[in-house]
């Protein structure tokens, strides 16, 4: 269409998304996020290890069920799935979240999803294909790493501007967003071969929003035990780093690793369901973890505060 995703999507919008991030972000909030070690772990081994574990585990109960068995793959695809290189910063900086540690950990595990996505899909699903790493990799680093280092550098000249008029950069990156979903949604069903009964649909809708909510929650209850060492700030950003796949990334390697299958519509189905249903569920959220982050905050403020000393 005149939109030109191909072009549009795949290199302006992504690049669009972490210019801005790379403009609105303080480049000492950026440099102490990469030392938070321990936050990345569990990140990177939740999304890219439990995550598809847990679902193929689930996989093993639905798959005596009449649910299309296609759909059910794409489910499982959707396990194996990096996170995402845009929606998770987002949402963690609507929040007021560590934007910083999203931001790391998107690229990061983007990065690493380049490797371990296919390997991931030929343990679960069996598939094989020559993955181009390389032509990928130089994708995601002209996309992701460039623009934010162009960000941060500009940001050097412009920082006085940019503290006085406080452009919406949340504004932006939610607008770029919008139109990657939009037009995805059009690639995917414009396909004349896409064969979906209502019943199995439905069903893997209220699956998917059942999995982020409960994964939502289990990365909340680890994140807050008192051992954690996470701040709340560090918190929202687990949250939404570690629940949430890409689909710009995914999308694009569905294609590649699952080259001349009929019934790729049909595995492409949960992942394009995905992807908007976490930034609905992650939109919907927003002021109940807002809430919860600012509360918390001042709860810690408060116990850290040295007490007065009592007068005899």
């Amino acid at each position: 269409g005149p939109l030109k995703p191909e072009i549009t999507i795949t290199y302006i919008a992504v690049s669009a998304i972490f210019f801005n991030s790379g403009l609105s972000l303080k480049t000492e909030e950026l440099t102490s996020a990469l030392m938070h070690v321990k936050l990345h772990l569990f990140v990177q081994i939740f999304t890219l290890v439990f995550f598809p574990t847990a679902i193929w585990l689930f996989l093993q109960l639905l798959s005596i069920t009449p649910i299309n068995e296609w759909l059910l793959k794409g489910l499982q695809t959707v396990g194996c799935m990096p996170p995402p290189v845009s929606s998770a910063v987002i949402l963690t900086k609507a929040v007021g979240g560590n934007e910083a540690a999203a931001i790391f950990n998107s690229a990061f595990g983007s990065f690493l999803g380049i490797v371990i996505t296919p390997l991931l899909l030929l343990l679960f699903l069996g598939s094989s294909s020559s993955v181009p790493f390389t032509s990928i990799f130089s994708q995601l680093f002209m996309t992701v790493v460039v623009p934010l280092i162009i960000g941060q550098i500009v940001r050097r000249y412009i920082k006085d501007w940019l503290e006085r008029k406080k452009p919406p950069f949340g504004a932006i990156s939610s607008c770029v967003l919008l139109m990657i979903i939009y037009t995805t949604f059009c690639d995917t069903f414009a396909n004349p071969n896409i064969d979906l009964d209502k019943f199995s649909l439905i069903i893997i809708v209220f699956i998917i929003f059942s999995v982020q909510m409960s994964f939502m929650f289990l990365t909340f209850l680890f994140s807050t035990r008192d051992n954690s060492s996470f701040t709340p700030a560090d918190t929202v950003a687990v949250i939404f780093c570690s629940t949430h796949k890409s689909l710009t990334l995914g999308i694009p390697m569905l294609k590649i690793v699952f080259a001349g299958y009929e019934h790729l519509s049909l595995i492409s189905v949960p992942l394009l369901i995905y992807h908007p249903a976490q930034i609905l569920l992650g939109s919907l959220l927003v002021p109940t973890i807002k809430s919860w982050m600012v509360s918390r905050q001042k709860a810690l403020k408060l116990t850290r505060q040295p007490k007065a000393p009592v007068k005899v």
